[in-house]
């Protein structure tokens, strides 16, 4: 298996993933606007109503930066990119993929204890009524960490592919 297949297997794996949890954004605009409703319309608010929004934009945060970053969504600073040469864009992708990879590697690696930590106590929610199996949702830190690592892997792959093909074309 060559390198670009397994980015594009990463790829395929992140798209995936990413249209699955794409519908969570549905359910976190129906919770929140049936919250909105009920708390200003009927003086009806729940602890436990609040927090589901918190317990569906968790993962779909977390998931969705992996799926922002294959899509070429995230953040970059044009101005000074767009007037790079080809090869200087490339080489600068496959820098800010490995630390990218780095960044996601640490958080994953730190938030071990902080997840373990919430698991053996089962830890719910603080507030009186409240959704129980908090950690669950501190459990998704490292999965869309690992997923972010796994992206930029594959950006990193596919931007050396590039400058390597754009110093050959020189």
């Amino acid at each position: 298996m060559t390198a670009g297949q397994v980015a594009g297997g990463i790829d395929r794996f992140i798209d995936l993933v990413g249209r699955i949890f794409s519908w969570l954004a549905l359910g976190v605009a129906l919770v929140m606007g049936t919250n909105v409703l009920l708390r200003y319309g009927f003086s009806i608010s729940e602890i436990w109503a609040q927090e589901l929004e918190w317990y569906i934009l968790v993962p779909l945060t977390l998931v969705g930066m992996s799926y922002a970053l294959r899509h070429g969504e995230h953040v970059r600073v044009d101005v000074l990119f767009a007037q790079f040469p080809p090869r200087t864009k490339h080489l600068v992708d496959v820098v800010s993929a490995v630390i990218a990879m780095l960044f996601s590697l640490f958080v994953v690696w730190l938030s071990f204890g902080f997840v373990e930590q919430s698991w053996v106590i089962r830890e719910g929610s603080p507030n009186p009524g409240g959704i129980g199996a908090l950690y669950i949702m501190k459990a998704m830190i490292p999965v869309g960490f690992a997923l972010l690592f796994l992206q930029s892997l594959a950006q990193a792959i596919h931007s050396t592919l590039a400058f390597n093909a754009a110093g050959s074309d020189a």
